[in-house]
């Protein structure tokens, strides 16, 4: 047995399939029997059915679609003409995988890759086979195909997740070490304003660490689907000034270029405060980084719930990339910039919160992204 195969589990249950079926045979026949092959084209995944020898009996739309070969073409040939298979030594998995099926016990093979030799070009896929047995006899072999392409791009999505965050982290974290080390150096050289400038430049960056941090995390739950929401009270104009005084108090602009208004008489908010202030830090901070001029944060109230908007001045965001400003790893034209997780999650936090968020144009000509979250209630249990 190799550490490719599958070993039937034992859990008090008769290693003789024919025993598991009362004695009556009437199981095995049927495993042993002919197959049902229109059922098999029901299935969303590329199956191929062989016997014992090889002989292919069961060739599903779904792998005519995969393959490039017609069923009529693939049943009744042996496998190794149909679908040629090598593993990563380029040896032909048949042949190496005879002795697998020669060991009653072996019930199959794990997933793992595989070429295909097509007659073009070579191909990979995620094959898993199946061993069934009759009274410890093999009686077919079936193998589950998946194409790798969507796995590939999910891990070059993790390896340019791993890269951004690197790369945004090393500018913070340089500043950070440089004032610190600066500091501890030569305490007493500098004016406590001197010092001042350095430590809230330090605490700023610290901030801006842990934001990349938070919005990480939360796009790691948003792809797992484990994004959590904690609702409480919330003072959502309190928490839009206190975004805005940040910025202002970082350095990331003056006060003249903010504009918060309020329209209507907002209702009682229960939303997740970090969550709600992590959605307008980013919103704000795309403002300023994309746009131009005055940055306006408007919040209207109604009986359901708040819209909040942020429009700028600057270029705005064009119709053809409207429907891609929340995907992930989107920057714009300024591409060097940022990590591009942010209106991503941006979107799948307030839509968390059972709201919408969208973006147009605003009245200065610039970006305007909008969203609105319903008042809602205390969440028990």
């Amino acid at each position: 047995m190799t550490a490719d195969d599958e070993p039937a589990q034992d859990h008090g249950a008769p290693a003789d399939p024919a025993a598991a079926d009362g004695g009556d045979g009437a199981g095995s026949a049927a495993l042993d029997g002919p197959l049902p092959a229109a059922a098999f084209d029901l299935l969303p995944d590329a199956v191929v059915v062989t016997d014992a020898a090889g002989t292919v009996e069961v060739f599903n739309r779904a792998a005519v679609r995969l393959i490039g070969v017609s069923a009529p073409a693939a049943v009744g040939r042996h496998l190794t003409e149909v679908l040629p298979l090598l593993d990563e030594r380029g040896n032909d998995w048949w042949e190496c995988s005879a002795v697998s099926r020669e060991l009653p016990r072996v019930i199959g093979q794990p997933e793992r890759r595989l070429t295909y030799a097509g007659p073009v070009h070579d191909r990979d896929f995620h094959v898993t086979v199946r061993f069934t047995r009759v009274a410890g006899r093999l009686a077919r072999v079936s193998l589950s195909l998946r194409d790798t392409l969507s796995r590939e791009r999910l891990e070059r999505n993790r390896a340019d997740l791993v890269a951004t965050v690197a790369h945004e982290l090393r500018s913070p974290l340089t500043s950070v070490k440089g004032f610190t080390a600066t500091l501890l150096a030569k305490w007493d050289r500098f004016t406590d304003e001197q010092k001042k400038l350095m430590l809230n430049t330090v605490n700023t960056d610290a901030d801006r660490v842990t934001r990349l941090l938070a919005e990480v995390l939360d796009v790691s739950r948003i792809d797992s689907g484990r994004i959590q929401v904690r609702k409480q009270i919330v003072d959502l104009p309190g928490r839009v000034r206190s975004v805005v005084d940040g910025k202002i108090a970082a350095g990331a602009a003056g006060a003249e270029r903010f504009d918060v208004r309020e329209e209507g008489e907002l209702p009682e908010m229960w939303v997740d405060p970090d969550k709600m202030e992590q959605v307008l830090h980013n919103l704000v901070d795309n403002a300023l980084r994309h746009g131009a001029g005055t940055v306006t944060v408007l919040l209207r109230g109604s009986d359901t719930g708040t819209e909040v908007s942020v429009a700028d001045e600057g270029e705005g965001v064009s119709e053809s990339n409207a429907a891609r400003v929340f995907t992930k790893f989107w920057r714009g034209a300024s591409r060097g910039n940022g990590t591009g997780l942010g209106l991503y999650s941006a979107k799948a936090l307030i839509e968390a919160h059972g709201g919408t968020i969208s973006v147009g144009r605003a009245a200065g000509g610039g970006a305007e992204f909008r969203f609105f979250v319903p008042a809602g209630g205390p969440v028990f249990g």
